[in-house]
């Protein structure tokens, strides 16, 4: 029988060298999402690159948990798999894909900049922690700093387009979908928690994809082609491999801080494939942007929160 007497313990935890890794290798992959997303639906619609892209993943992590023989989750653990699902693989996906048609992929790299401060306060709520006010002041910051300077980017001040609204959706429904999925990772495992979020939304996203070829058959070049197949592969299956297994190995607050960097990687990207010509107002937004999110990340990991703990759980 196991103990079961509690302590008090800190909410920290020492940061792995493992978990860092595994979670910028991640984001490398991720970084690449915006940019291929713009270069695809030049020649294919949205809805067939947000749904058909998760339709492709969803059948290479059918064949890896059937090779793997993978208990399957339980009835909790699906409900919270279907929140994963909602975020991950329907929701950023197709609000992305349908920004990319208006906005370029620099200036959704600044609004997903975001990212790493709304998974912050998702991982608040979602765990109870009590962060000191500083991390919601710089939160808040954050956003008000991003429609800022979407909305100068648009030419008037409160003047936002369609696009962000579409963008603050995606970091919302991103921000959801890593915060459970990196929960449910250290019960599940990385990989298998992506994997079964894809089964689980495979039908819905198959039919979304069927309709979607038939009302705008797709003609893609063999370049557009190629970055739907990175969305595909990479960044809506493999990069959750590392990500997920990233945070699982945590602690997830640190390890998200990793995100700071995908922006960067992103506005390169943008620069370097589609050729978009980066100024300095959207080098100077995606600056103040990391640095609030930031500040936001840091100032809750100083203010960790005693937690009740059995002695022998392990995370």
């Amino acid at each position: 029988m196991k103990e079961q007497s509690s302590v008090i313990t800190p909410a920290r935890t020492a940061l792995s060298p493992a978990g860092l890794w595994w979670g910028l290798l991640g984001v490398a992959a991720f970084s690449f999402t915006l940019p291929f997303t713009r270069i695809a639906v030049g020649g294919l619609s949205p809805l067939f690159i947000g749904s058909g892209r998760a339709v492709i993943a969803a059948a290479l992590a059918a064949i890896a948990l059937a090779a793997t023989r993978q208990h399957p989750p339980t009835r909790v653990q699906w409900w919270r798999l279907a929140i994963v699902a909602g975020g991950v693989v329907a929701g950023f996906p197709l609000l992305t894909s349908f920004a990319m048609t208006a906005a370029p992929a620099s200036h959704g790299a600044v609004v997903i900049g975001l990212l790493p401060a709304a998974t912050a306060v998702i991982v608040v709520l979602r765990t109870r922690e009590r962060p000191g006010r500083a991390f919601w002041w710089f939160a808040a910051l954050g956003a008000i700093t991003a429609v800022v300077f979407a909305s100068l980017q648009n030419g008037d001040l409160g003047a936002l387009h369609w696009a962000d609204l579409l963008l603050f959706a995606a970091v919302l429904a991103a921000a959801v979908g890593y915060a459970e999925g990196g929960l449910l990772a250290r019960e599940l495992g990385a990989w298998q928690t992506v994997s079964w979020a894809l089964v689980l939304a495979a039908p819905l996203m198959l039919v979304l994809t069927l309709a979607s070829a038939v009302a705008d058959p797709p003609t893609a070049s063999p370049v557009q082609w190629l970055a739907f197949a990175y969305l595909a592969v990479v960044s809506m299956f493999l990069g959750f491999f590392a990500w997920y297994r990233g945070l699982a190995i945590g602690p997830m607050a640190q390890v998200s801080q990793i995100q700071l960097v995908q922006p960067v990687m992103s506005i390169a990207w943008a620069a370097l494939l589609p050729h978009e010509q980066i100024g300095w107002p959207t080098a100077l937004g995606g600056l103040a942007v990391i640095v609030c999110a930031a500040l936001a990340v840091r100032t809750r990991l100083i203010h960790p929160r005693p937690t009740t703990r059995p002695l022998n759980e392990e995370f």
